[in-house]
Protein backbone atom coordinates (compact mmCIF):
# COMPACT_ATOMS: atom_id res chain seq x y z
CA UNK A 1 0.00 0.00 0.00
CA UNK A 2 3.19 1.92 0.90
CA UNK A 3 3.78 1.99 -3.29
CA UNK A 4 0.46 2.88 -4.27
CA UNK A 5 0.60 5.99 -1.78
CA UNK A 6 3.84 6.16 -4.06
CA UNK A 7 2.33 6.20 -7.13
CA UNK A 8 -0.39 8.48 -6.23
CA UNK A 9 1.94 11.21 -4.92
CA UNK A 10 3.97 11.14 -8.32
CA UNK A 11 0.41 11.39 -10.11
CA UNK A 12 -0.18 14.00 -8.68
CA UNK A 13 2.94 16.08 -9.44
CA UNK A 14 2.55 15.18 -12.87
CA UNK A 15 -0.65 16.40 -13.05
CA UNK A 16 0.68 19.87 -11.06
CA UNK A 17 3.29 19.94 -14.29
CA UNK A 18 0.90 19.25 -16.95
CA UNK A 19 -1.45 22.48 -15.13
CA UNK A 20 1.18 24.45 -14.79
CA UNK A 21 1.73 24.23 -18.45
CA UNK A 22 5.42 21.93 -18.67
CA UNK A 23 5.52 20.43 -22.27
CA UNK A 24 4.69 16.42 -21.72
CA UNK A 25 7.89 15.02 -22.64
CA UNK A 26 9.66 17.20 -19.69
CA UNK A 27 6.40 16.41 -17.07
CA UNK A 28 7.16 12.76 -17.30
CA UNK A 29 11.06 12.98 -17.80
CA UNK A 30 10.52 15.28 -14.18
CA UNK A 31 8.30 13.23 -12.88
CA UNK A 32 10.62 10.07 -13.12
CA UNK A 33 13.53 12.01 -11.91
CA UNK A 34 11.28 12.70 -8.74
CA UNK A 35 10.72 8.74 -8.72
CA UNK A 36 14.32 7.36 -8.92
CA UNK A 37 15.59 10.46 -6.38
CA UNK A 38 13.07 9.84 -3.91
CA UNK A 39 11.72 6.43 -4.13
CA UNK A 40 14.86 4.38 -5.36
CA UNK A 41 18.57 3.49 -4.73
CA UNK A 42 18.87 3.64 -8.48
CA UNK A 43 21.72 5.92 -9.68
CA UNK A 44 19.07 8.73 -11.36
CA UNK A 45 21.99 10.02 -14.04
CA UNK A 46 23.20 6.95 -15.79
CA UNK A 47 19.44 5.40 -15.72
CA UNK A 48 18.31 9.30 -17.47
CA UNK A 49 21.25 8.35 -19.76
CA UNK A 50 20.43 5.00 -21.06
CA UNK A 51 17.08 5.04 -21.37
CA UNK A 52 17.23 7.90 -23.55
CA UNK A 53 20.19 6.65 -25.30
CA UNK A 54 18.81 3.07 -25.88
CA UNK A 55 14.97 4.48 -27.18
CA UNK A 56 16.51 7.12 -29.44
CA UNK A 57 18.00 4.80 -31.95
CA UNK A 58 14.86 2.74 -32.55
CA UNK A 59 14.21 0.69 -35.44
CA UNK A 60 10.58 0.78 -35.24
CA UNK A 61 10.38 4.30 -34.67
CA UNK A 62 11.87 4.96 -38.11
CA UNK A 63 8.23 4.58 -39.65
CA UNK A 64 6.94 7.51 -37.44
CA UNK A 65 8.35 9.87 -39.60
CA UNK A 66 7.63 8.27 -42.82
CA UNK A 67 3.80 7.54 -42.50
CA UNK A 68 4.10 11.53 -41.27
CA UNK A 69 5.40 12.90 -44.42
CA UNK A 70 3.40 10.73 -46.51
CA UNK A 71 0.30 12.51 -44.86
CA UNK A 72 1.78 15.90 -44.64
CA UNK A 73 2.63 15.61 -49.16
CA UNK A 74 -0.89 14.43 -49.24
CA UNK A 75 -2.59 17.16 -47.27
CA UNK A 76 -0.78 19.52 -49.51
CA UNK A 77 -2.03 17.58 -52.94
CA UNK A 78 -4.68 17.72 -54.94
CA UNK A 79 -5.56 13.51 -54.53
CA UNK A 80 -8.68 14.83 -52.17
CA UNK A 81 -10.23 16.85 -54.29
CA UNK A 82 -9.89 13.93 -56.72
CA UNK A 83 -11.26 11.25 -54.41
CA UNK A 84 -14.57 13.31 -54.13
CA UNK A 85 -14.98 13.59 -57.28
CA UNK A 86 -14.49 9.88 -57.58
CA UNK A 87 -16.84 8.83 -54.93
CA UNK A 88 -19.59 11.64 -55.56
CA UNK A 89 -21.05 9.58 -58.45
CA UNK A 90 -22.12 6.73 -56.82
CA UNK A 91 -23.24 7.74 -53.40
CA UNK A 92 -26.46 9.87 -54.71
CA UNK A 93 -28.65 6.78 -54.42
CA UNK A 94 -28.11 6.52 -51.01
CA UNK A 95 -29.87 7.35 -47.91
CA UNK A 96 -28.42 10.59 -46.62
CA UNK A 97 -26.15 10.89 -50.19
CA UNK A 98 -23.08 13.02 -50.45
CA UNK A 99 -22.61 12.60 -46.38
CA UNK A 100 -21.71 9.38 -46.95
CA UNK A 101 -18.44 10.83 -49.24
CA UNK A 102 -17.44 12.42 -45.83
CA UNK A 103 -17.55 8.74 -44.06
CA UNK A 104 -15.78 7.09 -46.56
CA UNK A 105 -13.14 10.12 -47.87
CA UNK A 106 -12.40 9.79 -44.15
CA UNK A 107 -11.12 6.47 -44.29
CA UNK A 108 -9.72 6.78 -46.96
CA UNK A 109 -7.67 9.53 -46.16
CA UNK A 110 -6.77 7.81 -42.84
CA UNK A 111 -5.55 4.65 -44.64
CA UNK A 112 -2.69 7.01 -46.49
CA UNK A 113 -2.11 9.53 -43.57
CA UNK A 114 -1.98 8.15 -40.36
CA UNK A 115 -3.30 11.15 -38.70
CA UNK A 116 -6.75 11.99 -37.49
CA UNK A 117 -6.30 16.19 -37.29
CA UNK A 118 -4.98 15.31 -41.14
CA UNK A 119 -7.97 13.89 -41.99
CA UNK A 120 -10.37 16.47 -40.79
CA UNK A 121 -7.95 18.87 -42.55
CA UNK A 122 -7.71 17.58 -45.96
CA UNK A 123 -11.76 16.40 -46.22
CA UNK A 124 -12.78 19.40 -44.63
CA UNK A 125 -11.33 21.52 -46.16
CA UNK A 126 -13.05 19.65 -49.88
CA UNK A 127 -16.06 18.77 -48.06
CA UNK A 128 -17.57 21.04 -45.98
CA UNK A 129 -17.83 24.12 -48.50
CA UNK A 130 -18.97 21.56 -51.64
CA UNK A 131 -21.62 19.84 -49.02
CA UNK A 132 -23.02 23.06 -47.38
CA UNK A 133 -23.02 24.64 -51.28
CA UNK A 134 -25.59 21.96 -52.25
CA UNK A 135 -27.47 22.20 -48.98
CA UNK A 136 -27.03 19.65 -46.74
CA UNK A 137 -27.41 20.60 -43.01
CA UNK A 138 -24.58 21.86 -41.67
CA UNK A 139 -24.65 19.82 -37.87
CA UNK A 140 -24.75 16.86 -40.16
CA UNK A 141 -21.99 17.80 -42.34
CA UNK A 142 -19.53 18.86 -39.54
CA UNK A 143 -20.89 16.08 -37.70
CA UNK A 144 -20.12 13.52 -39.75
CA UNK A 145 -16.39 15.10 -40.79
CA UNK A 146 -15.64 15.12 -36.89
CA UNK A 147 -16.71 12.00 -36.40
CA UNK A 148 -15.15 9.93 -39.18
CA UNK A 149 -12.09 11.82 -38.91
CA UNK A 150 -10.80 9.85 -35.45
CA UNK A 151 -10.43 6.74 -38.29
CA UNK A 152 -6.93 8.40 -39.05
CA UNK A 153 -5.93 7.38 -35.66
CA UNK A 154 -7.07 3.39 -36.26
CA UNK A 155 -7.58 2.64 -40.05
CA UNK A 156 -3.82 1.56 -40.60
CA UNK A 157 -1.06 3.09 -41.24
CA UNK A 158 -1.90 4.55 -37.71
CA UNK A 159 0.67 6.81 -36.26
CA UNK A 160 -0.55 6.16 -32.36
CA UNK A 161 -0.33 2.19 -33.27
CA UNK A 162 3.09 3.01 -33.60
CA UNK A 163 3.49 4.92 -31.03
CA UNK A 164 1.23 2.25 -28.70
CA UNK A 165 3.53 -1.25 -30.25
CA UNK A 166 6.64 0.86 -29.52
CA UNK A 167 6.37 1.67 -25.91
CA UNK A 168 4.67 -2.07 -25.21
CA UNK A 169 7.20 -3.72 -27.69
CA UNK A 170 4.17 -5.28 -29.50
CA UNK A 171 4.38 -6.20 -33.35
CA UNK A 172 3.48 -3.25 -35.47
CA UNK A 173 2.40 -4.74 -38.85
CA UNK A 174 0.46 -7.24 -36.66
CA UNK A 175 -1.39 -3.65 -34.90
CA UNK A 176 -2.30 -2.42 -38.11
CA UNK A 177 -3.54 -5.78 -39.41
CA UNK A 178 -5.61 -5.80 -36.12
CA UNK A 179 -6.71 -2.23 -36.65
CA UNK A 180 -8.13 -2.89 -40.21
CA UNK A 181 -11.40 -5.02 -39.14
CA UNK A 182 -12.64 -2.50 -36.19
CA UNK A 183 -11.89 0.36 -38.71
CA UNK A 184 -14.11 -1.05 -41.21
CA UNK A 185 -17.02 -1.36 -38.71
CA UNK A 186 -16.95 2.07 -37.58
CA UNK A 187 -17.14 3.46 -41.31
CA UNK A 188 -20.46 0.94 -41.54
CA UNK A 189 -22.05 2.02 -37.93
CA UNK A 190 -20.86 5.64 -39.04
CA UNK A 191 -22.86 5.46 -42.97
CA UNK A 192 -25.65 3.81 -41.33
CA UNK A 193 -26.14 6.32 -38.28
CA UNK A 194 -26.35 8.41 -41.64
CA UNK A 195 -28.47 6.68 -43.35
CA UNK A 196 -30.61 5.87 -40.75
CA UNK A 197 -30.79 10.13 -40.02
CA UNK A 198 -32.18 10.41 -43.44
CA UNK A 199 -34.78 7.85 -43.67
CA UNK A 200 -36.06 9.25 -40.44
CA UNK A 201 -36.48 12.72 -41.46
CA UNK A 202 -36.02 12.72 -45.42
CA UNK A 203 -36.29 16.57 -45.54
CA UNK A 204 -33.11 16.82 -44.10
CA UNK A 205 -31.30 15.78 -47.34
CA UNK A 206 -31.36 17.90 -50.32
CA UNK A 207 -33.15 15.93 -53.83
CA UNK A 208 -30.82 14.19 -55.64
CA UNK A 209 -29.58 15.39 -58.91
CA UNK A 210 -29.59 14.43 -62.22
CA UNK A 211 -28.32 10.94 -62.28
CA UNK A 212 -25.15 10.12 -64.44
CA UNK A 213 -24.55 7.61 -66.98
CA UNK A 214 -23.01 4.40 -66.04
CA UNK A 215 -19.93 5.21 -67.89
CA UNK A 216 -19.44 8.80 -66.88
CA UNK A 217 -19.45 7.40 -63.38
CA UNK A 218 -16.93 4.44 -64.50
CA UNK A 219 -14.89 7.79 -65.65
CA UNK A 220 -15.34 9.95 -63.04
CA UNK A 221 -13.86 6.94 -60.55
CA UNK A 222 -10.48 6.81 -62.57
CA UNK A 223 -9.45 9.76 -60.20
CA UNK A 224 -9.36 6.72 -57.75
CA UNK A 225 -6.53 5.03 -59.11
CA UNK A 226 -3.92 7.18 -57.32
CA UNK A 227 -5.06 7.11 -53.83
CA UNK A 228 -6.19 3.10 -54.52
CA UNK A 229 -2.76 2.21 -55.48
CA UNK A 230 -1.20 3.83 -52.38
CA UNK A 231 -3.20 2.14 -49.96
CA UNK A 232 -2.81 -1.11 -51.95
CA UNK A 233 1.11 -0.76 -51.90
CA UNK A 234 1.40 0.39 -48.24
CA UNK A 235 -1.02 -1.94 -46.80
CA UNK A 236 -0.43 -4.67 -48.99
CA UNK A 237 2.77 -5.26 -48.65
CA UNK A 238 2.56 -5.00 -44.65
CA UNK A 239 0.07 -7.94 -44.68
CA UNK A 240 1.42 -10.35 -47.27
CA UNK A 241 4.59 -9.97 -45.29
CA UNK A 242 7.21 -8.54 -47.91
CA UNK A 243 7.85 -5.34 -46.27
CA UNK A 244 7.61 -4.42 -42.87
CA UNK A 245 6.12 -1.31 -41.42
CA UNK A 246 9.25 0.49 -41.75
CA UNK A 247 9.76 -0.25 -45.45
CA UNK A 248 6.21 0.51 -46.03
CA UNK A 249 6.29 3.69 -44.96
CA UNK A 250 9.24 4.50 -47.14
CA UNK A 251 7.48 3.30 -50.40
CA UNK A 252 4.36 4.96 -48.57
CA UNK A 253 6.44 8.17 -49.40
CA UNK A 254 7.72 7.61 -51.96
CA UNK A 255 4.49 6.65 -54.24
CA UNK A 256 2.96 9.72 -52.66
CA UNK A 257 5.55 12.07 -53.76
CA UNK A 258 5.33 10.30 -56.99
CA UNK A 259 1.42 10.65 -57.19
CA UNK A 260 1.47 13.98 -55.63
CA UNK A 261 3.48 15.67 -58.84
CA UNK A 262 2.04 13.25 -61.48
CA UNK A 263 -1.60 14.64 -60.26
CA UNK A 264 -0.55 18.26 -60.83
CA UNK A 265 -0.96 21.55 -57.83
CA UNK A 266 2.36 19.91 -56.16
CA UNK A 267 5.55 21.62 -56.24
CA UNK A 268 8.95 21.42 -54.52
CA UNK A 269 8.15 24.14 -52.46
CA UNK A 270 4.99 22.62 -51.11
CA UNK A 271 7.73 19.21 -50.69
CA UNK A 272 9.73 21.28 -48.54
CA UNK A 273 6.90 22.12 -46.39
CA UNK A 274 5.62 19.05 -45.93
CA UNK A 275 8.75 18.18 -44.93
CA UNK A 276 9.26 20.38 -42.56
CA UNK A 277 5.71 19.89 -41.07
CA UNK A 278 6.63 16.48 -40.76
CA UNK A 279 9.89 16.96 -39.20
CA UNK A 280 8.23 19.51 -36.37
CA UNK A 281 6.03 16.84 -35.38
CA UNK A 282 8.02 13.90 -35.22
CA UNK A 283 10.35 15.74 -32.76
CA UNK A 284 7.48 16.21 -31.04
CA UNK A 285 6.12 12.77 -30.79
CA UNK A 286 9.59 11.34 -30.26
CA UNK A 287 10.40 13.78 -27.62
CA UNK A 288 7.24 12.50 -25.82
CA UNK A 289 8.36 8.75 -26.17
CA UNK A 290 11.64 9.23 -24.71
CA UNK A 291 9.82 11.06 -21.61
CA UNK A 292 7.34 8.24 -21.52
CA UNK A 293 10.00 5.73 -21.77
CA UNK A 294 12.14 7.28 -18.92
CA UNK A 295 9.36 7.47 -16.78
CA UNK A 296 8.45 3.24 -17.41
CA UNK A 297 11.89 2.65 -16.37
CA UNK A 298 12.01 4.85 -13.25
CA UNK A 299 8.32 3.38 -12.33
CA UNK A 300 9.87 -0.13 -12.88
CA UNK A 301 13.16 0.67 -10.56
CA UNK A 302 9.97 2.32 -7.38
CA UNK A 303 8.59 -1.10 -7.79
CA UNK A 304 5.08 1.05 -8.43
CA UNK A 305 4.02 -1.32 -11.46
CA UNK A 306 3.89 -4.72 -9.76
CA UNK A 307 2.00 -3.55 -6.63
CA UNK A 308 -0.41 -1.49 -8.97
CA UNK A 309 -1.26 -4.96 -11.04
CA UNK A 310 -1.20 -7.19 -7.22
CA UNK A 311 -3.65 -4.50 -5.71
CA UNK A 312 -6.37 -4.58 -8.71
CA UNK A 313 -5.64 -8.40 -8.54
CA UNK A 314 -6.42 -8.58 -4.73
CA UNK A 315 -9.32 -6.63 -5.60
CA UNK A 316 -11.29 -9.43 -8.35
CA UNK A 317 -12.13 -7.19 -10.72
CA UNK A 318 -13.48 -9.14 -13.90
CA UNK A 319 -11.77 -8.42 -17.72
CA UNK A 320 -15.29 -6.29 -18.00
CA UNK A 321 -14.70 -4.47 -14.71
CA UNK A 322 -11.86 -3.05 -15.63
CA UNK A 323 -12.35 -2.25 -18.88
CA UNK A 324 -15.48 -0.72 -18.05
CA UNK A 325 -13.39 1.53 -15.16
CA UNK A 326 -10.31 1.70 -17.62
CA UNK A 327 -12.92 3.38 -20.63
CA UNK A 328 -14.18 6.11 -18.19
CA UNK A 329 -10.39 6.77 -17.01
CA UNK A 330 -9.26 7.37 -20.52
CA UNK A 331 -12.67 9.67 -21.30
CA UNK A 332 -11.84 11.88 -19.22
CA UNK A 333 -7.94 12.14 -19.01
CA UNK A 334 -8.46 12.18 -22.90
CA UNK A 335 -10.77 15.69 -22.08
CA UNK A 336 -7.27 17.54 -21.24
CA UNK A 337 -4.41 15.45 -23.27
CA UNK A 338 -3.63 14.74 -26.84
CA UNK A 339 -4.33 10.99 -27.59
CA UNK A 340 -0.47 10.14 -27.78
CA UNK A 341 0.28 11.66 -24.83
CA UNK A 342 -2.39 9.47 -23.14
CA UNK A 343 -1.29 5.98 -25.12
CA UNK A 344 2.76 6.98 -24.06
CA UNK A 345 1.47 8.29 -20.39
CA UNK A 346 -0.95 5.35 -19.31
CA UNK A 347 0.55 2.12 -20.62
CA UNK A 348 3.64 1.36 -18.69
CA UNK A 349 1.72 1.56 -15.86
CA UNK A 350 -2.03 0.58 -16.94
CA UNK A 351 -0.54 -2.67 -19.08
CA UNK A 352 0.45 -5.02 -15.92
CA UNK A 353 -2.92 -4.47 -15.14
CA UNK A 354 -4.66 -5.75 -18.33
CA UNK A 355 -2.11 -8.68 -18.50
CA UNK A 356 -3.07 -9.51 -14.85
CA UNK A 357 -6.36 -10.47 -15.46
CA UNK A 358 -6.11 -11.78 -19.02
CA UNK A 359 -6.34 -9.16 -21.63
CA UNK A 360 -4.71 -9.85 -24.46
CA UNK A 361 -2.05 -6.40 -25.07
CA UNK A 362 -2.98 -6.92 -28.93
CA UNK A 363 -6.39 -6.48 -28.67
CA UNK A 364 -6.02 -4.18 -25.39
CA UNK A 365 -3.82 -1.92 -27.82
CA UNK A 366 -7.14 -1.66 -30.43
CA UNK A 367 -9.18 -1.11 -27.51
CA UNK A 368 -7.46 2.34 -26.33
CA UNK A 369 -6.89 3.71 -29.75
CA UNK A 370 -10.52 3.67 -30.60
CA UNK A 371 -11.11 5.28 -26.70
CA UNK A 372 -8.84 8.26 -27.61
CA UNK A 373 -10.32 8.32 -30.78
CA UNK A 374 -13.44 9.54 -28.38
CA UNK A 375 -11.26 12.12 -27.03
CA UNK A 376 -10.75 13.81 -30.47
CA UNK A 377 -13.94 15.15 -30.37
CA UNK A 378 -14.54 15.59 -26.59
CA UNK A 379 -14.46 19.13 -25.60
CA UNK A 380 -11.75 21.11 -24.06
CA UNK A 381 -9.23 19.48 -26.02
CA UNK A 382 -10.89 17.56 -28.61
CA UNK A 383 -8.14 17.95 -31.37
CA UNK A 384 -10.80 17.01 -34.09
CA UNK A 385 -12.87 20.28 -32.85
CA UNK A 386 -10.03 22.94 -33.11
CA UNK A 387 -9.03 21.37 -36.66
CA UNK A 388 -12.65 22.30 -38.03
CA UNK A 389 -13.17 24.99 -35.96
CA UNK A 390 -9.86 26.72 -37.99
CA UNK A 391 -11.63 25.37 -41.21
CA UNK A 392 -15.70 27.29 -40.71
CA UNK A 393 -15.01 29.45 -37.46
CA UNK A 394 -17.79 27.62 -36.29
CA UNK A 395 -18.06 27.66 -32.22
CA UNK A 396 -16.35 24.54 -30.32
CA UNK A 397 -19.37 24.05 -28.28
CA UNK A 398 -21.58 23.25 -31.87
CA UNK A 399 -18.94 21.27 -33.42
CA UNK A 400 -18.56 19.46 -30.14
CA UNK A 401 -22.73 18.59 -30.35
CA UNK A 402 -23.07 18.01 -34.03
CA UNK A 403 -19.99 15.72 -33.00
CA UNK A 404 -22.05 13.47 -29.92
CA UNK A 405 -23.53 11.15 -31.71
CA UNK A 406 -20.32 9.64 -33.21
CA UNK A 407 -18.96 9.87 -29.83
CA UNK A 408 -21.60 7.19 -28.59
CA UNK A 409 -21.08 5.04 -32.05
CA UNK A 410 -17.65 5.09 -30.70
CA UNK A 411 -18.69 3.71 -27.58
CA UNK A 412 -20.61 1.27 -29.00
CA UNK A 413 -17.90 0.04 -31.27
CA UNK A 414 -15.51 -0.48 -27.70
CA UNK A 415 -18.53 -2.38 -26.49
CA UNK A 416 -18.68 -4.83 -30.24
CA UNK A 417 -15.08 -5.55 -30.10
CA UNK A 418 -15.18 -6.29 -26.38
CA UNK A 419 -18.39 -8.82 -27.10
CA UNK A 420 -16.87 -10.27 -30.16
CA UNK A 421 -12.54 -9.63 -29.76
CA UNK A 422 -12.36 -11.63 -33.01
CA UNK A 423 -13.33 -8.44 -35.09
CA UNK A 424 -9.80 -7.33 -33.72
CA UNK A 425 -7.56 -10.82 -33.06
CA UNK A 426 -9.17 -12.40 -36.30
CA UNK A 427 -7.00 -10.72 -39.15
CA UNK A 428 -3.13 -11.19 -36.91
CA UNK A 429 -4.49 -14.80 -36.43
CA UNK A 430 -4.30 -15.58 -39.87
CA UNK A 431 -0.82 -13.69 -40.49
CA UNK A 432 0.32 -15.82 -38.06
CA UNK A 433 3.42 -15.10 -35.99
Amino acid sequence: MDLILTGLVLLILLFAFLAAGVWVALALAGVALVGLLAFSNAPAGLVLATTFWGHSHSWSLAALPLFILMGEVLLRSRLSQDMFSGLAPWLGRLPGRLLHVNVLGCAIFAAVSGSSAATAATIGRMSVPELEGRGYPQGLVIGTLAGSATLGLLIPPSIILIVYGVATEQSIARLFVAGILPGLMLVALFSGYVALRAWMDPDLIPPRGDRLPYLQRLKASRSLIPVAALILGVIGSIYTGLASPTDAAALGVVLAVILAFATGGFSWALLGQAMMAATRTSAMIAFILLGAAFLSVAMGFTGIPRALAAWIGEMGLSPFALLAVLTVFFIVLGCFLDGISVVVLTTSIILPMVQAVGIDPLWFGIYLVIVVEMSQITPPVGFNLFVIQGLTGIDILRIAKAAFPFFLILLLGVALITIFPGIVTALPGAMGN
